[in-house]
Parts: structure tokens; C-alpha cells; sequence
């Protein structure tokens, strides 16, 4: 018996999971791969028109990002 498949199908899943973690920092994101992101949270939604224009705006534009906004490199 080679194991259950559900078990090594989820170890590799966490594998995979982990080296994604690692693998680049999260401000990293190029602004295609924010515009994917924001638009899957509008499909997903289900958002139309104007509706759909505002919360890709807002997405966009980082205004309610968690991180805040950036600190000014100090002077030397």
C-alpha cells in the first residue's frame, strides 16, 4: 500500500504552500498582479459598472491598505 492519496496530496499542497511563503516579500506584487487580485475581488463580488469602477479604484490605490502608508527613506 502506497498511503492514502488525500494525505500526500495535502503534504504536498503545504509544501507547496510554504515555499511560496518564502519566496518573495509581499510588497513585492507588480501592479498586473495587483489588477489580477483586485479583479478577482469584483468577480467575486459579482460587481457591475460603477460599482465595479469604485472598487477597482479604491483597490488600486492602496488608500486602506493595513501597512499604512510608507515611511520616507531617512536623510543622510
Amino acid at each position: 500500500m502506497k498511503g492514502d492519496p488525500m494525505i500526500v496530496r495535502v503534504a504536498l499542497a503545504a509544501g507547496v504552500a510554504a515555499s511560496l511563503l518564502f519566496a518573495a516579500p509581499a510588497s513585492a506584487a507588480t501592479a498586473e498582479q495587483k489588477k489580477e487580485t483586485c479583479e478577482f475581488g469584483a468577480n467575486d463580488q459579482k460587481l457591475t459598472g460603477a460599482k465595479r469602477k469604485a472598487f477597482m479604484a479604491k483597490c488600486m490605490s492602496n488608500k486602506d491598505s493595513p501597512r499604512g502608508k510608507p515611511v520616507p527613506a531617512p536623510r543622510q
